[in-house]
C-alpha cells in the first residue's frame, strides 16, 4: 500500500511497550485529579523551539496533535495523563505495542474536519478549531505553502506551537532515544507535570540497561537487522522504505544489533533495489507496521522472498509499530529486538 507524498515526506524526515514486568515504563497512567490541576504558580513556562520562543502562561486545554505520520505526540500525551486536553488530533497506527493505547488514540476526538491533501489539517479548519497549544512532528506541519497555519499566525490568536525534537529542518537522520526523553520532558513542562515525565523517563531508561546488560553478558556479536515499514513504497525502487539512520539504529544497538542498511543512505531512509537487498547478509528483520492490518504476513513474505538471508532460514522476524519511533515506548522496542537477537541473555 503506498503511502502518497506527504506522508512520505514526514517519514522520511522524521520516523513502554509494557510486559508484567515493566509495567511502570509506559503504561498510559490514569488521570489523577490533583497533579492534573496544575498550579498556577508553575508558569509562565518559556521553550526555545526552532528558532522561536514560546510562552506558556497556564496548562493547555484545547490541544490539537497534527498527522505527521506519527503518533509520538499523542502518545506521549497519553503516557502523561493528558488526553483530556486533546480538542483534535489526527495521529494513529492503528496498532500498538502498549495495551490499549490504539483504543485510547482511536477514542481521541479528531475536531470533525475535513483534512487537505496532505492528510492533515489546513489553516482555517486549525483556527476554526481554537487551539491554545499545536503540536507538530516536524516543521513541514507549519508551513503555509502547504497550506498550514503558521506558527506566526497561530501566536496571532494566542495558540502555542511545538515541533518535535530533530523536527525543525525535517531531517530526523540525528535523532536518538534522548530526543523521546526530550519530547517527555517539553510536554511536562508545558502541562506542569514535571514529576509524572521523570518518572516515565527513568523507569525507561532503567528497563534499557536491564536489557542491554544482559545482552552484553553474553558477549555475542551484533546480528545485522534489516528495518522497514510494512507494505509502504516511498520511492522508486522496490525497497524504498528501508531504514538507514536515525531513532532505530539507538534502539538497535541497545537491544545488541546493528543496522544492515546503515551506510545505504545518508538520510534517514535508504531507496534500494531487490538485487541490493538479496546481496546483503540479514540476519534479522524488523518490519514496523505503519496502518498496515497485517505487517506479519509482509514479514514472511521477504523471508519466502529471500531465503538465503540467515533470518529466512532461521525465521527471524518481529513486528513493531509505535516503540519503535520517537515516543514513550522505545524500552520495549528494545527489548523485544533484544529477546529476537539474543533469547539465550533472557
Amino acid at each position: 500500500m503506498s503511502k502518497k507524498r506527504p506522508v512520505v515526506v514526514a517519514l522520511a524526515g522524521a520516523l513502554c511497550l509494557v510486559t508484567a514486568a515493566c509495567a511502570g515504563s509506559s503504561t498510559d497512567t490514569a488521570s489523577d485529579k490533583t497533579s492534573q490541576a496544575a498550579s498556577t504558580s508553575g508558569y509562565p513556562v518559556t521553550l526555545k523551539n526552532c528558532g522561536q520562543t514560546e510562552t506558556f502562561t497556564k496548562v493547555p486545554s484545547r490541544v490539537v496533535v497534527m498527522n505527521g505520520a506519527s503518533v509520538a505526540e499523542v502518545s506521549t500525551l497519553l503516557a502523561l495523563g493528558l488526553g483530556d486536553k486533546i480538542v483534535a488530533n489526527q495521529q494513529s497506527y492503528g496498532m500498538s505495542e502498549v495495551p490499549g493505547r490504539a483504543q485510547a488514540i482511536k477514542a481521541l476526538p479528531t475536531g470533525n474536519v475535513k483534512l487537505n491533501d496532505a492528510y492533515d489539517i489546513p489553516r482555517e479548519a486549525m483556527l476554526g478549531l481554537r487551539p491554545d497549544l499545536v503540536l507538530s512532528t516536524t516543521s513541514y506541519g507549519f508551513d503555509a505553502k502547504n497550506g498550514f497555519a503558521t506558527r506566526e499566525q497561530l501566536k496571532e490568536v494566542k495558540a502555542n506551537s511545538y515541533v518535535s525534537p530533530q523536527g525543525c529542518d525535517q531531517d530526523t537522520s540525528k535523532m536518538t532515544i534522548a530526543d523521546s526523553y526530550t519530547l517527555l520532558r517539553d510536554m511536562g513542562k508545558i502541562f506542569n507535570v514535571s514529576d509524572r515525565a521523570e518518572k516515565l523517563i527513568a523507569a525507561s531508561e532503567k528497563h534499557i540497561d536491564e536489557v542491554s546488560a544482559k545482552v552484553k553478558s553474553k558477549g555475542e556479536k551484533a546480528p545485522k537487522v534489516m528495518v522497514l515499514f510494512s507494505n509502504m513504497a516511498m520511492g522508486g525502487n522496490d525497497f524504498s522504505s528501508v531504514v538507514a539512520k536515525g531513532i532505530y539504529n539507538d534502539i538497535l544497538a541497545k537491544a545488541g544489533g546493528t543496522n544492515a542498511f546503515e551506510s545505504a543512505s545518508q538520510t534517514s531512509f535508504a531507496d534500494l533495489s531487490k538485487e541490493k537487498v538479496a546481496a546483503t547478509d540479514v540476519d534479522a528483520l524488523v518490519v514496523i507496521g505503519y496502518n498496515d492490518p497485517n505487517p506479519a504476513a509482509y514479514a514472511k513474505k521477504l523471508l519466502k522472498e529471500f531465503p538465503q538471508w540467515p533470518a529466512a532460514k532461521n525465521n527471524e522476524y518481529v513486528v513493531l509499530s509505535d516503540s519503535m519511533y520517537l515516543g514513550p515506548s522505545n524500552d520495549l522496542a528494545v527489548e523485544k529486538i533484544a529477546k529476537m537477537l539474543h533469547p539465550d541473555a533472557f
